[in-house]
């Protein structure tokens, strides 16, 4: 069983990057919807103004109890999401709210003492993401089993829609192993995670790339590279066991193609920020797959120290 003092600060680490991810995902299928779908957008912006207010409710608890290793990942938020959301409402006339962004970039991880009552406001609160995290899941997956059978249309691909409800459905296994109290076994953990997000990377690559405009053939070219690179390592962690040997070795080859697509996203969103790159992508999708990547490589890191 997990501790009351790893209960809480994995709770919160775990909400406080998945809640981002979810609400933004609501704000990616709201600015995706047409004229002749606005009661879908309307029911997207209630799903991010309900991760909003979870959001909002983790940050108030959070303070002084996430870990330093967390906090300096660049996972949480990024010196870029600032701006990457007053563009994309600029953009699409959908507000986000800032306030929570500046309360995450000054958020402080000197030792809180713990406080036993918090274990019950953080069951709380996982429970109450539990549900809404199963909500958004089934309007993904409605709006999915919709675009396939041509009755609705959006701007978002169909494997984009599959890619950010695989994202809820794992934010909701893990939830649910918290709430179960369960300690994850760390070889497992491991090959669960690079299956996932070696999928992910390569799924953000071959979105980058398709979102570009047909003349940045070097930035295209990157991205395909980086794509087959991850399908690659995505095909290699599926093979992997708890016995498998070179464990180690692939997530060291993991982390350091992590680290180049993290870098390339970086400057994808600088550039889309600072108005120099042509694409069909607002700054907020940029900087929102570069958080993905850090989040990423802090596993991994966190991984390999342990593996060794």
């Amino acid at each position: 069983m997990l501790t009351s003092e790893v209960y809480i600060q994995q709770s919160l680490e775990l909400n406080l990057f998945f809640m981002r991810i979810l609400k933004e995902h609501a704000f990616f299928m709201e600015s995706a919807f047409g004229v002749k779908d606005q009661a879908l957008a309307q029911q997207a912006e209630v799903l991010k103004n309900e991760f909003q207010t979870l959001l909002a409710e983790t940050l108030c608890l959070a303070d002084g109890l996430i870990s330093p290793e967390v906090l300096s990942s660049g996972e949480l938020v990024t010196q870029m999401t600032l701006d990457s959301e007053r563009a994309s409402t600029y953009y699409s006339g959908i507000l986000l709210d800032n306030d929570l962004t500046r309360q995450e970039l000054s958020l402080g991880s000197s030792p809180n003492p713990l406080n036993p009552s918090l274990v019950d406001q953080i069951s709380s609160l996982n429970q109450r993401a539990i549900s809404a995290t199963t909500v958004i899941i089934n309007y993904k997956s409605q709006l999915l089993q919709n675009v396939l059978a041509c009755r609705t249309f959006t701007f978002n691909y169909p494997l984009l829609i599959e890619h950010i409800l695989r994202e809820a459905r794992f934010y909701l296994k893990m939830l649910t192993t918290l709430q179960n109290g369960q300690v994850a076994d760390l070889k497992r953990d491991i090959i669960e995670q690079e299956v996932f997000w070696n999928r992910q990377m390569a799924e953000h690559a071959y979105f980058i790339r398709s979102l570009l405009d047909p003349t940045e053939e070097e930035l295209f070219e990157t991205a395909h590279r980086f794509g087959k690179q991850f399908d690659e390592l995505y095909k290699q962690a599926k093979t992997m066991t708890e016995q498998t040997t070179i464990l180690p070795k692939l997530s060291q080859q993991t982390r350091q193609a992590t680290i180049g697509i993290r870098d390339f996203k970086v400057a994808g969103t600088e550039g889309l920020i600072h108005c120099k790159i042509k694409a069909i992508m607002v700054p907020l999708l940029g900087d929102h797959v570069v958080r993905e990547a850090n989040h990423y490589l802090r596993i991994l890191n966190t991984f390999m120290s342990r593996l060794h």
